[in-house]
């Protein structure tokens, strides 16, 4: 399939626009921000593949949109834990739309990593960056909530952090249309016999007759009450 040919109103757009079409509402400080890391992911890009996303419409249709899901998913003061960060996202974007919450970033790909923490300090926040597995990450911290998005297939997920759950609040799967398949495929190999999944959000996929969701997982043996997003004690 050939890419799609820039239009005029892609060439010339801006950020804010972009967020006005896609009816979303953020305060000036984090549009700025959001700015800064546009401009400092897409310089990096030209040198070491990060995106696809390389102009506003897309970042806002793609990116931004399943990022404000997630960030109104968590609770103030949680520590999250982004899994395969590849560019930023969501980690990046967690840490500007929610100030409030500890976001870490995981990376295993050593350069992409080094980039990462580059841009991270670009635009200014205080998100670490682990040049690891997630599940080595995993083996010495513990985070309320661990996210993924595009990482993988759900069975490959979970199977990396089948033995790290004492280390996990919940997990929150940013997936698209296909994700009940995925959950076939998950649970045919006995990864789901212990968790709970349920859809936490979904939302249209701009441009598509699809929606995307956000699944939540956690052990059946924890109970909801103690992942549902609450501060543990």
């Amino acid at each position: 399939m050939s890419p799609e040919p820039e239009t005029e109103t892609t060439l010339s757009d801006t950020l804010s626009a972009a967020l006005q079409r896609h009816e979303i509402s953020l305060p000036e400080s984090q549009v700025a921000l959001l700015e800064r890391y546009c401009q400092a992911l897409w310089d990096w890009n030209e040198k070491v593949n990060l995106t696809r996303h390389t102009d506003y419409e897309k970042f806002v249709s793609r990116d931004v949109i399943d990022s404000v899901q997630a960030a109104g998913l968590l609770e103030p003061g949680e520590s999250v834990l982004d899994v395969g960060s590849g560019g930023g996202v969501p980690g990046v974007l967690l840490a500007i739309l929610r100030p409030d919450v500890n976001v870490s970033l995981c990376e295993s790909v050593r350069k992409k990593a080094d980039v990462l923490r580059d841009i991270v300090g670009q635009v200014g926040l205080k998100a670490p960056v682990f040049a690891q597995r997630a599940e080595e990450v995993l083996q010495a911290q513990a985070f309320d909530v661990l996210i993924a998005r595009a990482v993988g297939p759900m069975e490959k997920i979970l199977f990396w952090v089948k033995d790290r759950w004492d280390h996990i609040g919940r997990m929150l799967l940013i997936k698209g249309p296909k994700w009940s398949e995925e959950r076939g495929a998950a649970r045919h190999r006995g990864l789901l016999h212990d968790l709970e999944l349920r859809k936490a959000a979904e939302y249209p996929m701009p441009g598509t007759e699809s929606n995307s969701v956000i699944l939540k997982l956690w052990p059946k043996a924890r109970g909801e009450s103690l992942a549902s997003g609450k501060k543990r004690a």
